[in-house]
C-alpha cells in the first residue's frame, strides 16, 4: 500500500477548496480585507501543495513554467492597461470614475476588479515561478566543509 494515499486523497479534496477560497478572496476583496495579492498567494499555494503531493513533473504538466512567465507579464499588462484606458478616456492614470461617466460607482467597481485581476494574475504566476525556480535547483556537491 502506498503510504501517501491519505495525503493524495485529502489533497484532491483540499486543492479545489483552496482555489475556491482564492477566488472568494479576490472577488470579495473589494468589500473586505483581501484582493488580488492575497488571492494570488492563495492560488499559488494551491499549486505548490499540488507539487508537493504529486511531484514536480505533475505540477509542471498541470501548470507549465511558460504559463507562469506569461502570467507575470499579462498581469502587469492588465494593470497598466486599465490605467491607460482611463488616461485615454480623459481621466488620470487609474482614475476609475471615467470608465463609466454616467455611474461613477460602476466605473470604480469595474476598474478595481480589473486592476485586482491583473494583480491576481501576476502574483499567482510569480509565486509559482519562484517555487519552480527553487524546486528545480540541483543539489550542489561542493558543500564540503573547510
Amino acid at each position: 500500500m502506498n503510504p501517501y494515499v491519505v495525503l493524495r486523497v485529502v489533497s484532491k479534496l483540499l486543492i479545489p477548496l483552496i482555489f475556491l477560497f482564492g477566488f472568494y478572496v479576490h472577488f470579495h476583496g473589494e468589500y473586505s480585507p483581501g484582493g488580488g495579492f492575497s488571492a494570488g498567494v492563495v492560488l499559488g499555494v494551491g499549486v505548490i501543495l499540488y507539487a508537493l503531493i504529486f511531484g514536480m513533473d505533475a505540477a509542471r504538466k498541470a501548470v507549465p513554467p511558460w504559463w507562469a512567465r506569461i502570467g507575470m507579464a499579462l498581469g502587469a499588462l492588465i494593470f497598466a492597461g486599465v490605467g491607460f484606458v482611463s488616461l485615454f478616456m480623459g481621466g488620470n492614470f487609474l482614475n476609475y470614475t471615467v470608465l463609466d461617466p454616467n455611474q461613477t460607482y460602476l466605473g470604480q467597481h469595474i476598474g478595481i476588479v480589473a486592476v485586482e485581476f491583473g494583480v491576481l494574475t501576476s502574483v499567482t504566476a510569480v509565486i509559482i515561478a519562484i517555487f519552480y525556480a527553487f524546486a528545480g535547483r540541483e543539489r550542489s556537491d561542493d558543500t564540503a566543509e573547510d
